[in-house]
């Protein structure tokens, strides 16, 4: 973790005295810069100069130059700048820039091209085979989708990962948390145990060197993670090698918990929030999802800066929302919205969402089992204690007995959200809802979330990409794995069969794997959010190919 008050009073200083050009002050800003960024926590292993240099953000590194870019709209995604690689010294295009600008003749997108390399378009000459099955598709994918260690002369946004990783595809040519473990379930029934763990080793390098999980491996993703599946891929790995894996990961996986509940001493009756903890007025503790930076997102600036002037909002709790609600890895979604019509109303740092709270409950399940194994009696206990107490807790506040469905809390308002949406099924999932709860569950999904591609995100239908009509393939595999667990076999089947279904449709339409479907009709793709539907796809294939074998 990072000391962010400092590390933003010397990017501040850095900035300011650029502007002066006096080379020694900004020699001395960048020490600075480099010793705030430092961690501040022992079981954090420091990073080298190179490194460092590595982890500014393309806002931080770029300035006036990357706002332009940005504000002025060069590429039509948001994402594309962020993901080049710069030809030059941040210091050479710097000067460059100062120079360009002043011509009567400057062209913004030329000078970008004269300086930048575009991010590499991986798949942009692989050729679909619709005569071919999905699963054979899916196969041919695996190498487009592969990318070899990261080379550490990278001077543009990537974080360098040292082992192999599958990406999910189209603009998304980064490794991402959450998708990982979907895609790996697929990998899994590939027969690819090498590859997935190698991804793990790569998740416990990045938890050695950043001090937890990003969001991706992009330097402007630092200062959020997204759900805690790290976990549940352990336990996929434990599974094809044996429990010895448990004592490899341990120390990495008590590092990531240690990230989720920082700050949790620090939590008073008057005090009652820190980061991503929050303790409630019984004394209970569970987790919301947060971001440690406050600023618009570099790869949706543009977007963010418009929303904060059109939404009338103070800007830095409108960004602090958007980045949370991105960590949550629903941006987004109505379950974070006032109105759900309207992003400018997210308040995603006042909710407790069950999704998170369940992974953790299977976090602190899977410490206790790691200790176990490693003959520490005492800790098992604790990480068993603290897993109990969180069902106790989610139990108390996500189970919504008027609804009979598991639902956030918003914690402001001391009250269950609106929303109805998929992520009431992590309780099912991680066997924390009793049978008769499970039941309950089960019966709202028949009736108001099944559909004939699958099951609804949310029941809401707001333009956003995870509401209604869109269906995911991470909450489709949760839900159907949940049923399963409490018997509900039949239900779990027929959503298994309607998905599995959208899936050979559009591929047979288009010749893609798609990130999400619309389950309403059969015939599209999905839509909604700030991007066009992408292919490739990671945790879409990983899905299928695990749904398939269980048919």
């Amino acid at each position: 973790m990072v000391n962010l008050s400092a590390r933003y009073f010397a990017k501040t200083f850095y900035l300011y005295v650029k502007k002066m050009k006096n080379s020694y002050l900004v020699f001395i800003s960048m020490f600075l810069l480099m010793m705030a960024c430092q961690p501040n926590e022992s079981n954090k292993t420091p990073l080298s100069t190179s490194d460092e240099k590595r982890m500014l953000t393309p806002d931080e590194r770029f300035g006036a130059l990357f706002e332009a870019v940005q504000t002025q709209a060069i590429f039509p995604d948001s994402k594309t700048f962020v993901d080049c690689t710069p030809k030059f010294s941040t210091q050479e295009i710097m000067d460059n820039y100062d120079t360009a600008k002043k011509s009567e003749n400057f062209s913004l997108k030329a000078f970008v091209m004269d300086n930048f390399e575009l991010p590499k378009k991986y798949a942009s000459d692989f050729e679909a085979d619709t005569s071919r099955s999905v699963e054979e598709h899916i196969t041919a994918l695996w190498p487009i989708l592969l990318r070899e260690p990261d080379q550490q002369k990278n001077n543009g946004s990537l974080l360098p990962l040292p082992h192999p990783y599958i990406v999910p595809g189209g603009r998304f040519g980064e490794i991402y948390y959450w998708d990982s473990y979907f895609t790996i379930l697929g990998l899994e029934q590939a027969g690819k145990i090498g590859l997935i763990e190698n991804m793990a080793d790569n998740f416990a390098y990045l938890i050695d060197t950043v001090g937890y999980i990003p969001n991706g491996n992009r330097t402007y993703f630092l200062g959020r993670s997204q759900p805690p599946f790290f976990a549940a891929i352990v336990n996929v790995l434990a599974g094809a090698k044996g429990d010895e894996i448990y004592n490899q990961y341990l120390p990495a996986l008590e590092k990531e918990y240690n990230f989720w509940m920082a700050g949790m001493d620090k939590l008073s009756s008057e005090n009652n929030t820190h980061r991503r903890v929050v303790r409630l007025p019984d004394g209970m503790i569970l987790n919301r999802y947060y971001d440690d930076h406050i600023a618009p997102r570099p790869e949706s600036y543009k977007e963010d800066v418009e929303l904060a002037r059109e939404s009338g909002r103070d800007p830095d709790d409108l960004y602090l929302n958007l980045r949370a609600a991105c960590e949550s890895g629903w941006d987004f979604s109505s379950r974070w919205l006032t109105d759900p019509q309207d992003l400018g109303t997210i308040h995603t740092t006042d909710i407790i969402p069950v999704d998170l709270n369940s992974l953790l409950f299977n976090l602190e399940q899977t410490l206790a089992k790691a200790k176990r194994g490693a003959n520490n009696s005492e800790d098992a206990e604790l990480y068993s204690q603290r897993a109990m107490n969180r069902k106790r807790a989610i139990q108390k506040y996500c189970w919504d007995e008027n609804r009979n469905f598991y639902v956030d809390y918003d914690f402001k308002k001391g009250a269950p959200t609106p929303t109805l949406s998929l992520a009431g099924t992590y309780p099912l999932y991680f066997e924390i809802a009793e049978l008769d709860q499970a039941k309950a569950v089960a019966k709202i999904l028949r009736n108001d979330f099944l559909k004939p591609g699958g099951v609804l995100s949310t029941l809401n239908n707001t333009g956003e990409q995870w509401d209604a009509p869109n269906g995911w393939a991470p909450l489709q595999w949760m839900t159907v794995q949940g049923l399963n667990n409490y018997g509900e076999s039949i239900l779990a089947d027929e959503i298994k069969t309607n998905w599995l279904a959208v899936n050979e449709r559009v591929f047979k339409n288009t010749g893609k794997m798609v990130e999400k479907y619309n389950v309403v009709d059969m015939g599209l793709e999905g839509g909604g959010g700030e991007y066009p539907v992408q292919d490739g796809f990671g945790w879409s294939n990983g899905i299928y190919l695990k749904m398939l074998e269980e048919k």
